[in-house]
Formats: C-alpha cells, sequence, structure tokens
C-alpha cells in the first residue's frame, strides 16, 4: 500500500513538472550515472570541436570527428547521440555561447575577392599558398593557435607558427616564415579564410609590399580552403586525438613540430 501511495505521489509530481518518471529518478540520484558523465565528458570534446572548425559543422561532420577523437579510447559515439547533446548545450549551457561570443566577429564580415574558387591546381611552385589557424588545448595553458602555410603544388607546410595568443602577430609571423623558405619570382595568391587576422590592415599591407595577391574563401565555405582542412585533420588524427590533453603550450610544441 506505501509502495503505491509513493508510486501515486511521483507520478503526480511527474505530471505537475512535466517530465516522465524514468527523468525523475534519474535526477532525483544524489550520484551521476555512468551514461551523464559520459555526455559531459563528450559534451566538452563537441565544444571543442565546435570551436575548432568555427562553427561550421553539423552533426555528420562533428559525428566523424568526435570518433576519430574516440577511437584510440576504444569508444563510439551514435548520430543520434550527438545531436541530443548538441540540443542540450544549444539549450542550456554558458559554454556554448562563451564559444559564439569568441569566434563571432566583433564587424560585419564583408565578402572579399575568391581569386581560386576551389581551382587548387598548380604548374609549379610559388603560385599558390594556402593559409589558416586550428585551436589546440593544454591543461597549463589553456587553448593555443596553430597557423600554417602551405604550397598548394607540393602540398608542403612551408612557413607555421604556434602561439598561445590568436593574434595578427601569429600569421604574420607564419607568413615571414615562408617567405624566408622561398624565393617568389613570379605571380604568387595567397589564399585565406575571412578571419579578423587575415583581413587586418597590417597583414594586407604586408602581402601588398611582398607582392603577393590575397585570395578569400566565402562566408562559411570551408571547402574553399580544403586543402589545409585536409592537412589540419590529418595531423590531429596522428598527434592530437591520440594524447587525452597536451599538458602545456611546450609540450604541445615539441609534439606538433616533431
Amino acid at each position: 500500500m506505501h509502495q503505491e501511495s509513493h508510486h501515486h505521489q511521483v507520478t503526480k509530481m511527474c505530471r505537475i513538472l512535466g517530465v516522465s518518471r524514468a527523468q525523475y529518478y534519474r535526477y532525483r540520484s544524489p550520484k551521476p550515472s555512468k551514461r551523464r558523465a559520459e555526455d559531459a565528458g563528450l559534451k566538452q570534446r563537441i565544444l571543442r570541436i565546435f570551436a575548432e572548425f568555427k562553427q561550421r559543422y553539423g552533426v555528420m561532420k562533428i559525428h566523424h570527428e568526435l570518433n576519430l577523437e574516440l577511437q584510440p579510447l576504444q569508444l563510439r559515439c551514435s548520430p543520434r547521440r550527438i545531436s541530443r547533446l548538441m540540443k542540450e548545450l544549444d539549450s542550456h549551457s554558458v559554454t556554448v555561447n562563451k564559444w559564439k561570443a569568441a569566434s563571432a566577429s566583433k564587424t560585419k564580415v564583408e565578402q572579399r575577392p575568391n581569386l581560386l574558387k576551389q581551382d587548387f591546381s598548380t604548374t609549379g611552385l610559388n603560385q599558390k599558398w594556402t593559409a589558416d589557424m586550428t585551436y589546440i588545448q593544454t591543461k597549463r595553458h589553456g587553448w593555443c593557435y596553430l597557423s600554417t602555410i602551405m604550397d598548394l603544388h607540393s602540398r608542403r607546410i612551408i612557413g607555421y607558427s604556434f602561439s598561445k595568443k590568436m593574434a595578427t602577430d601569429l600569421v604574420l609571423k607564419t607568413l615571414e616564415s615562408a617567405v624566408k623558405n622561398r624565393t617568389i619570382t613570379g605571380d604568387l595568391i595567397i589564399h585565406t579564410d575571412l578571419g579578423s587576422q587575415y583581413t587586418s590592415d597590417d597583414y594586407n599591407q604586408r602581402l601588398t609590399e611582398l607582392h603577393i595577391r590575397h585570395a578569400y574563401s566565402r562566408k562559411g565555405c570551408p571547402y574553399d580552403n580544403a586543402p589545409m582542412e585536409s592537412f589540419h585533420a590529418s595531423l590531429k588524427k596522428e598527434c592530437v586525438y591520440p594524447v587525452p590533453v597536451f599538458e602545456d603550450y611546450e609540450t604541445a610544441a615539441a609534439v606538433l613540430f616533431e
């Protein structure tokens, strides 16, 4: 009789609160279930992927990236679960709003010349370069930033820089690194996205001094810079995903540059 009374009370309470009895018992438990603990960890990984790829990824792309990370841990996550976690993050987490605020441009992004138009073909070196940045997480120093330049003819990285700050100085150092490694004689185009570092006056003034033309990806179109996206994905699969999180900036730098 007591059990029936308790059951009735719980059913009535759940109806008032608008939740199922399963939800009530799940959240009533003082200790988080293994599933909830896993969800919390997966949410952190999803947020990082969301931030790294500049919010361009949907469920299936995140599913691919996330399972690359989980593979060394012998874990998998279904697209349905990812979709649920993303909805929960979007609805409840202030962290996702922090990422949106951090990555959103303070000024309206203008469309700029897209000279390559996904034509990555070349006949020789120093005709088309492409540049981009990616995020690397560390325990002690938080997010660090890897900036690279690739020659589209050889598909080799010819300039790079790694920093604790995402600033124009980072991409300028990368540019100087590439210029030091190459002798530019003919018409050269460098392709980037519309990030504030690449659209800055300092960056474009230096390109003008070097007689390098600047091409840009269209807003929200990662395929305009597919070779660099592919390189960063391969780099992370080999060097970043097998490690839970790098201890600090120096450790990450040593592994990446090796």
